[in-house]
């Protein structure tokens, strides 16, 4: 079940609200866990099962480590549900591609290959583990204490909102409102708001940048012409910023009407100045996550030397490519960013300084837009291909009625990932995510909000391409 399908919008939100608002606040923890196990079953019903026997297992493991009073205790409980949570991943995302690369190793060697059968990946299971990993680190680290009762910490976990692709909760950001939040009128009121902006980027927007997208990178690499291939890889880079900036307002909204307060997980990243300005701005949760949990721990940037500082900011950026996806594609993809993360240190922030803002913005979109082709191509050989044919200079001529609707939609997704550049824009998106509303303006967004809601379930009964890029990861 995804959020931008009929059966979401019109069966199982309305009725989970319903039970939710009307329920004690001593059950809706249990409405809000039950509707969660519901959730992901329907998508993954035999994972579930195990999500839950591992959630449970990892519960008892942090409170031993809780109530440990020896460090050596503390940090073998903490090496046991690191390595129990991150087996789970390394098992279910990795097992695949490691023995598929063995395979390759002994058939170019002439040794007979590894009988192995494939591992079918869940869906959500790279966000599921970092959740994990924030509980039992931030236990360890006394930044809270463990919660009191295995259902909310079940619930946590498995928080539909944000559990299949994210934002990435840390726990000790949400620890107290597991048990004590407030879902007033004004709560559920922006957040549904919230949610409809994020229904209408991912169905308005996203779904027709993805169909061009997908018409033009499955088709036969040596025949496309040049404005072909930019015309899809253009399309590709705003499918997945209003994919995956629309699926986490969706969940923050969804959060907020429950009374949860989610991190922010997008801040407009195709305006950056520089790649590293791009990272904090794209996939915010999960930079901070790399930043906390793995990077200061390899010293950060208090290390003795300018190499390791180096070496540590592309191994981060190594590992961040290897969790969305496991293909040598996505670790060069990582590697990619760590590589201009180092530049920008060395000389390119000096050098986009010098050059200015507007010329800055055009050469880091430039660099973003390169990197998602071998994001995209999961294949080396035709990842270069298709650079080959974004710079072979080949310009066809478009016939325009064949593209009228995505050039429309391309404009509009062009207008709001460079719309906060003007004062207007800054002021236009701090007014509608992070102001209080008045009576009158409650009013008009409820009226707005529900006009785009009746947009995006007809365009998602009209059409059956409907995914989520990040499911996969």
């Amino acid at each position: 079940m995804v959020f931008s399908s009929s059966v979401f919008l019109l069966y199982f939100l309305p009725l989970f609200l319903l039970l939710y608002f009307i329920a004690t606040q001593k059950n809706k923890n249990y409405i809000l866990l039950l509707a969660s196990l519901v959730f992901y079953s329907w998508g993954e019903p035999w994972f579930v099962y195990i999500i839950i026997a591992s959630t449970y297992l990892d519960y008892h493991i942090v409170n031993k480590l809780y109530r440990a009073t020896k460090k050596r205790n503390k940090n073998i409980f903490l090496a046991l549900s690191i390595s129990t949570n991150l087996g789970l991943l390394v098992y279910f995302k990795y097992a695949n591609f490691f023995v598929d690369n063995v395979n390759s190793f002994l058939n170019s060697v002439g040794i007979e290959q590894v009988e192995w059968t494939s591992v079918a990946l869940p869906i959500g299971i790279s966000f599921y583990t970092f959740q994990t990993l924030t509980y039992s680190i931030d236990i360890y680290r006394g930044l809270h204490k463990p919660l009191e009762k295995v259902s909310d910490y079940i619930m946590y976990i498995m928080m539909f909102p944000q559990l299949i692709a994210g934002p990435i909760v840390r726990f000790s950001e949400v620890a107290d409102q597991i048990t004590n939040r407030k879902d007033g009128v004004d709560n559920r009121l922006l957040g549904f708001y919230r949610f409809i902006i994020g229904l209408s980027k991912k169905v308005l927007i996203a779904n027709v940048m993805g169909a061009k997208a997908d018409e033009i990178f499955s088709s036969n690499f040596y025949q496309l012409d040049s404005t072909s291939a930019w015309i899809g890889i253009l399309a590709y880079t705003f499918q997945i910023y209003y994919d995956f900036a629309g699926y986490s307002d969706m969940a923050i909204g969804l959060g907020r009407m429950m009374g949860f307060k989610f991190p922010e997980n997008f801040d407009n990243p195709y305006i950056s100045q520089n790649i590293s300005e791009f990272w904090r701005r794209w996939h915010i949760t999960l930079g901070r996550w790399m930043k906390d949990y793995l990077y200061i721990p390899l010293g950060g940037n208090k290390v003795n030397s300018k190499s390791r500082l180096y070496f540590n900011l592309w191994f981060v950026f190594l590992v961040s490519g290897l969790w969305h996806g496991a293909s040598w594609t996505f670790v060069a993809w990582g590697g990619y960013h760590g590589l201009f993360l180092i530049l920008d240190r060395l000389f390119l922030l000096k050098f986009f300084k010098l050059i200015g803002k507007y010329p800055s913005i055009l050469i880091t979109f430039f660099l973003t837009v390169m990197g998602w082709v071998i994001f995209k191509i999961e294949d080396f050989d035709l990842a270069i291909l298709y650079y080959q044919k974004l710079f072979e200079f080949n310009f066809h001529k478009v016939v325009m009625f064949h593209y009228n609707e995505f050039f429309f939609v391309l404009g509009i997704a062009f207008l709001f990932a460079f719309l906060t550049l003007s004062k207007f824009g800054l002021k236009l998106q701090e007014r509608i995510f992070f102001k209080d509303y008045s009576n009158k303006q409650h009013i008009t967004a409820t009226v707005l909000a529900l006009i785009f809601l009746i947009f995006c379930i007809a365009s998602i009964t009209a059409s059956d391409f409907n995914p989520f890029i990040y499911f996969r990861f």
